[in-house]
């Protein structure tokens, strides 16, 4: 079989080497993901064990897309039975375009109506669409005058862990914090401090990797409900789950500190930590990160500083020039506090999160990485510097 993982745009590399730590077959990269083989249960394994990945797709085949007519005709080819019965759901989401398919609406219309014929001829009856929870999720790919048939074997995104729900201002999703610790190659058997910890996503990501608690142990997949998994996976999946539980670690290697001025992400923090199960792994407090004082005499800062937008009291205020400059004049006086607190931290690292040039300015010093990231339509760059 042949699987897709994709992953947030800029993370392709953390995705691919993760994925070959795990020993999945012939990982290789792609566009917008990581390509890889086997059986059905290696593509059970990257749901349990992947921190960056966005979803897993198994790529049922590649078939012609001119027009509507030519992608109901491919879709039909599939032996849809092999995967649906009458009583399980399904739903359909559309990527990409296709000369004659420019509405992801209609194109996915064509591919429901094409597995619903096929079934029905084939079983005498149709499944039902559910669009909020399918049993299997059908995503198809469009480009170049062709459509890739996947099943998503995860349904709801891999970021969504469990254990978020309190969110503080433009909170990371939990694969992006993931593919920054692994591209900033920040250790876990150091002191990690996250002065400016938010809802606590980079910190909370952190302790569950440092404890080896695969991400996607206490969730429930799609592909646990495909009419297979009785009959092929279940038992793989247990031992999957079983060997991923005992390789978890009682308590983090160092010491994670988990800050932030404002109570709501403190509480937030507080939260998140509790329902990861991570609570005794981090110290959570309240303070300013500007007078941050090195606690231990080595150890990494890693960070998300607000970009500007976040600082902003009013939306409409990015309009106004005269707003801007003050904006603008505010966003570099905490970079300077922020530089001046991370000088304080000789023989450290530090990897930060940039969504704006004031703040590598204030820095004042060429990073060992600059890599760019995209948080969601922002464009970001990811900077580690020795201190």
């Amino acid at each position: 079989m042949r699987f897709f993982a994709t992953c947030s745009r800029g993370t392709d590399g953390a995705l691919r080497a993760e994925l070959a730590a795990l020993k999945l077959p012939a990982v290789r990269g792609g566009r917008g993901g990581v390509h890889f083989e086997g059986r059905l249960e290696h593509g059970a394994k990257a749901c349990l064990h992947s921190r960056t990945a966005m979803r897993v797709l198994l790529e049922l085949c590649t078939v012609p897309a001119d027009d509507a007519q030519t992608l109901y005709d491919g879709v039909r080819t599939v032996a849809w039975a092999d995967w649906l019965t009458t009583r399980t759901t399904l739903a359909v989401e559309v990527t990409g375009s296709a000369p004659g398919l420019a509405h992801s609406g209609f194109a996915a219309l064509k591919v429901k109506d094409a597995v619903v014929d096929t079934l029905r001829e084939a079983l005498g009856a149709r499944p039902d669409v559910d669009t909020k929870d399918p049993d299997i999720p059908i995503v198809v790919h469009l480009e170049g005058g062709q459509a890739t048939i996947s099943l998503d074997l995860a349904g709801q995104p891999l970021h969504k862990r469990g254990w978020r729900t309190t969110t503080a201002i433009a909170p990371l999703k939990e694969t992006l914090a993931a593919s920054v610790l692994l591209l900033g190659r920040v250790p876990v058997d150091q002191p990690f401090v996250d002065p400016l910890c938010g809802s606590g996503t980079l910190p909370i990501e952190q302790a569950l990797r440092a404890r080896r608690i695969a991400p996607g142990l206490d969730r429930a997949f799609a592909f646990q409900r495909w009419p297979c998994y009785r009959e092929e996976l279940q038992s793989r999946w247990d031992k999957l789950k079983a060997q991923a539980t005992a390789e978890i670690l009682p308590a983090a290697p160092a010491p994670i500190l988990a800050r932030d001025l404002h109570p709501k992400s403190i509480d937030a923090c507080t939260r998140n930590a509790h329902l990861a199960g991570v609570t005794a792994d981090l110290t959570i407090e309240r303070g300013d990160a500007r007078d941050l004082e090195p606690r231990w005499p080595e150890g990494i800062l890693v960070t998300n500083p607000p970009y500007g937008e976040r600082l902003m009291d009013e939306p409409e205020a990015a309009t106004d020039r005269a707003a801007a400059r003050t904006q603008e004049r505010k966003l570099a006086g905490f970079y300077r506090g922020l530089a001046e607190m991370l000088a304080r931290h000789a023989g450290w690292n530090a990897v930060l999160l940039s969504g704006h040039p004031l703040l590598q300015q204030a820095m004042g010093k060429k990073p060992e990485i600059d890599h760019r990231l995209w948080n969601g339509p922002l464009e970001i760059h990811l900077l580690r510097y020795r201190l």
